[in-house]
């Protein structure tokens, strides 16, 4: 397997920095420690909010034509290709996750949809001209009213463990292209693929302070990244409760936020849809071990085909094979930490003391005694109010719930503090549709799954604010500013 990445150091305004405690970056396949790295000293991080704020107010990105800002973003994608094996053996180390996985997903598909968002934004009209009715106090003075899209200013980046590096290009893309200048935070337990992108950075000639990436164990970096006032815009991904703390951070400054939190999205079977619920049960917990904010962790099927259903979806849990993600035909491999190992096991009990059954998995895999793995597990529960259909577990967990109608349906879908995404089958796609309809959710796939740099995501209720990807994951990290255009008085 080639070497993780070399380069040990956060990248501050075009330089490279040394800090002075070490903390341990883990692989949670075998709990070994892949390398030490060296936390960003609060004195770097404020240099980078610093150089981020210059660079902004001096123009010497935001101000450039579009078409240049392209050409060296697509230059610094180009770079981040060029390290394929290195970034490949990177995220497959601190993440554990399998290696096709982080070849295909994270870097393939991260790379498709920076250089989509580069197309997409050239294809945007960032100033036009408005048609809107003229009041009569200024009827006689206005010869143009014109609408820009300017970018916000500094953004704050902040990365999930999960996906570390296809979120960071999912944010820093449209950024950069906007005109901001970015700093990058990344989860300190995938911190090290991150680092790829100040590589990039400097491969590319980015001016210094357009873009930096700060690196630590615990959250003070994160906490000034978020309250500071050279700071305009905090874009993170990431728990409900972590962003229920970045809102608290940023109300003082009254900064732009937005936030992709936390989910438990359902996945609707019709029943004429049944046929499908092993492939459905299958995709919660392959590939992610069920560490995905999407992922349809509550399965609702007819009450008369909850036995047979949960016959299926059993079956397609054991053929799934869990083990070291480097090792051919993984379909998946460890949760990220033994803390995170544990909350399923607690999750697992109290579905159990509400109710719930355990029908396959609910422990530790036999032969594994190294790293932080769990079985892929279904839980039969009476009901929607059962703690492991409530709260989002984060791991491979599967929670079986029994309707007794469309309307029944569409009721428990909606009984969540969550609005993430949602899931519905049917052969009759019009009868899907009109249940889609209902649920209250930012995006609900039909028979069919989307992710594209021209689809919109995010979330309603406590699932976040904003939107990611898209125009108006575009338009996220900029600013509207009405100019009314008219001739001197005389």
């Amino acid at each position: 397997m080639p070497d993780v990445i070399g380069a040990r150091r956060s990248f501050i305004a075009g330089r490279w920095v040394d800090g002075d405690v070490p903390f341990s970056v883990t692989n949670p396949a075998d709990e070994l420690q892949v390398c030490e790295l060296p936390t960003t000293p609060p004195a770097e991080v404020r240099r980078a909010i610093g150089e981020a704020r210059r660079s902004f107010d001096e123009g010497v990105w935001a101000d450039r034509p579009a078409g240049q800002r392209a050409r060296v973003v697509c230059t610094f994608l180009d770079h981040l290709e060029s390290m394929r094996d290195e970034l490949v053996a990177t995220m497959v180390a601190e993440a554990g996750q399998p290696t096709w996985f982080a070849e295909t997903t994270q870097l393939d598909t991260g790379l498709a949809i920076a250089h989509a968002t580069i197309d997409l934004y050239l294809s945007m009209t960032h100033e036009e001209a408005n048609s809107v009715p003229v009041d009569e106090l200024v009827r006689n003075r206005v010869a143009l009213s014109v609408r820009r899209h300017e970018p916000v200013g500094v953004v704050t980046a902040i990365t999930p463990y999960n996906a570390a590096l296809l979120m960071a290009l999912q944010k820093i893309t449209p950024a950069l292209m906007a005109g901001n200048s970015v700093i990058v935070r990344p989860s300190p337990l995938t911190p090290l693929s991150s680092l790829a992108l100040g590589s990039a950075a400097e491969a590319a000639g980015l001016p210094p302070g357009v873009l930096s990436v700060v690196v630590e164990d615990g959250a003070a970096g994160a906490e000034l990244l978020t309250s500071d006032p050279g700071v305009d815009l905090v874009s993170f991904t990431g728990s409900t409760a972590v962003g229920r703390q970045i809102l608290v951070q940023t109300a003082p400054t009254v900064k732009r936020v937005a936030l992709e939190l936390g989910g438990k999205s359902a996945q609707i079977y019709l029943p004429d849809a049944l046929g499908r619920v092993g492939a459905g049960a299958a995709a919660v917990v392959a590939a992610t071990a069920g560490q995905a904010c999407v992922a349809a962790t509550r399965m609702l099927v007819p009450q008369e085909s909850k036995e047979e259903v949960l016959a299926t979806v059993s079956a397609a849990y054991s053929a799934l094979k869990v083990g070291p993600p480097t090792e051919p035909g993984t379909h998946l491999g460890p949760v990220i930490t033994a803390r995170q190992r544990d909350r399923c096991e607690r999750f697992v009990a109290l579905a159990q003391e509400h109710g719930g059954k355990v029908v396959v998995g609910g422990g530790r895999p036999a032969g594994l005694n190294r790293g932080y793995y769990f079985e892929p597990t279904v839980l039969d529960v009476p009901d929607n109010a059962n703690p492991a259909a409530r709260e989002e577990i984060f791991g491979p967990v599967l929670t079986v719930i029994g309707y007794q109608n469309i309307d029944d349906a569409v009721r428990i879908a909606n009984d969540s503090s969550y609005g993430l995404s949602a899931q519905v089958y049917s052969a009759d796609v019009a009868a899907a549709t009109a249940v889609a309809r209902r649920i209250r959710s930012g995006a609900v796939n039909v028979n069919t799954s989307l992710f594209s740099a021209y689809a919109p995501s995010g979330g309603y209720k406590q699932s976040g604010l904003g939107r990611e990807r898209g125009t108006e994951g575009i338009r996220a990290f900029q600013e509207i500013k009405h100019m009314a255009i008219g001739e001197l008085a005389r």
